[in-house]
Order: structure tokens, then sequence, then C-alpha cells
């Protein structure tokens, strides 16, 4: 029997149930058994990574995890390496990438492109970050890492701090959060980052609780996950507005000595001053934990599109 995933394209974490983010995370279990072994179940699969927007740790961990399930795969990086320069529409480029492979991973800058993208394209797409909106494949390893640290998604108070406004890594995960039942969600940011109305309606919408707070201060005793987002310079669109707010938060270890013994501090990466650099070495720290776990998620999901079983 074939999954809610196969042949899927993957645009929201909201396109998916409880129940289909659980199957993937029992698929990413059983790769994490075997993710120093190449495996052959998409041998002679062709995967295309078209990032018109820079990115590391996602790109790399998508090329990684086809490879190791035994894809092909071809990349492209930036507007520049692309006819796209010389004036070729996104539509086209779309629709070569959609003839040379079996599914397209898609990073663009502007809101709304994985969507386009999937609407071209007659193989699945995956939306690795569009604009502001969506990252869905974040959101899964974000949430399978709570539950491998807490063996439950459900039940926790959770603090997201930082760019809740322009941050898509913080959008997905609030969005997924309402797929589970946590206890409370602490929605915490400057002013003029606080969560978009559209965000607040899907949390309202599912019965979620949850409160909007200024101050990690004043909520960091309540918390067992704390999720932090940096402030997304390249997605603020007045400077203006980026140098009022920049360095507004952090995380610091005097903080951290009213904070439960148990809170673990995730993190989508690239940080950059918004978590004191000395907690890395902390039993908070898990956000290297998180970034690990983006292969085997990410495998999972491959496994669940093609329709193969590790």
């Amino acid at each position: 029997m074939k999954s809610s995933f196969y042949q899927h394209d993957v645009l929201s974490i909201l396109d998916f149930s409880r129940e289909d983010l659980e199957l993937l995370f029992g698929y990413a279990e059983r790769m994490e058994k075997s993710i120093d072994t190449k495996l052959s179940l998409l041998f002679g699969k062709m995967v295309a990574l078209a990032f018109f927007e820079p990115s590391t740790r996602t790109r790399l961990s998508f090329e990684v995890a086809a490879k190791r399930l035994g894809a092909d795969v071809i990349s492209i990086t930036g507007e520049e390496s692309l006819s796209i320069s010389k004036g070729e529409s996104l539509a086209d480029t779309i629709r070569m990438l959609d003839t040379y492979s079996d599914l397209i991973v898609i990073r663009h800058r502007y809101e709304g492109a994985a969507k386009y993208a999937a609407e071209i394209a007659r193989h699945p797409v995956i939306n690795a970050g569009d604009g502001k909106q969506h990252h869905p494949t974040q959101a899964m390893i974000d949430l399978y890492t709570v539950k491998k640290l807490f063996g439950t998604v459900d039940g926790l108070n959770y603090g997201i701090l930082g760019d809740l406004r322009y941050g898509r890594a913080s959008t997905s995960f609030i969005f997924s959060l309402t797929l589970f039942k946590p206890k409370k969600v602490y929605l915490i940011s400057p002013e003029s980052l606080r969560v978009r109305e559209e965000v607040l309606h899907v949390l309202k919408e599912r019965g979620v609780v949850y409160e909007e707070r200024r101050s990690l201060g004043d909520v960091i005793e309540e918390l067992d996950v704390l999720y932090v987002i940096r402030i997304q310079r390249e997605r603020i669109p007045d400077p203006i507005e980026y140098e009022k707010v920049k360095g507004s938060y952090k995380v610091t270890l005097d903080l951290l000595k009213r904070a439960k013994k148990e809170l673990k501090i995730l993190h989508p990466l690239p940080k950059v001053d918004e978590i004191d650099e000395r907690i890395d070495n902390t039993p908070h720290a898990a956000y290297f934990i998180q970034a690990k776990y983006g292969i085997p998620v990410r495998m999972a999901l491959l496994a669940l599109i093609f329709g193969v079983e590790p």
C-alpha cells in the first residue's frame, strides 16, 4: 500500500497529517541504522537540486540523502549559473529540470515559487524554502529531533524566539506543532517581528494554546524546548527596520540558569549572535544533533515519495 507521500509534492507541512509524519519518523529511524551505507533503493533515479538562493545544510543534506539511497544528482546553485541570467523564465527552467530528473528540490527567494514549480512539473517537487513562507522539510527534521530527545512531541511547552515574521523555518515549525498536542506555545519576538496574522489564524483554528511575549526571560522557566531563529536580514525589506531589531535578543548562560535542566535548544542554523557560543558546549544545545538528523529524515522522505522501503 502506497503512503500519502507517494509521488506527492512537498510544499507545506500542513499538507500532511500527524499519521504521515509518524510514518516518516519510523522510516527515518530505519535510515539512521544504515546511515553510513550506500543503498540502491533509488538506483536509476535522478534528483535535481535547484537552489536559486544560497544554502549549505539543506542543499548538501538533500544531495547526501539522495546519493546514500543510490540516486544520481544534478545541482544548480544561484541564478547566475542558469540561463535565467540570460532571460530564461523560471517556468522554462523548471520544464528543463523536469525533463532531466525524476524529482525536483527547489529553494527560491519568492513566496509561492515551489507551488508554481509543482504546477508546471510532471514529477514531484519538494519545497526547500520559498521566501518567508514555508520550509516543510526543516519542520520535519525539527519534530523528529524533539521526538528523539523527549520520546514525544506532545505535552511539552515550546518557546519560539526571534524573527517570527520573516523566518520561514519558524513559520513551518509553528504550523507543524498544530499537527500534535503541545501543552503551550510561547511566541517570543520584538514587536516588529511578531508572527503574521495568517499563522496565528492556523493556531486558533486548530485549538493550540499560545501566548505572544516580548521577553524570553518572562517564560524561560516554563520551557521544555526553545526554538531560536536568527534575524533574517536578507528578508527584511527595510534596512532601517533591520537596524532597529538587530541584536535585540540573545540566549545567554545567565538566562539558562533559570531554565529546566532538561531544556533543549533548537536552531535551524546558521546562527549568528542570537545564542551565546558558550552554550554550544552545554547539555541544553541540541542544534548540532538537529542538523545531523537532516540526512536520515530527508532519506526517509525521498524513499516515501518514490515508494520504496528501507
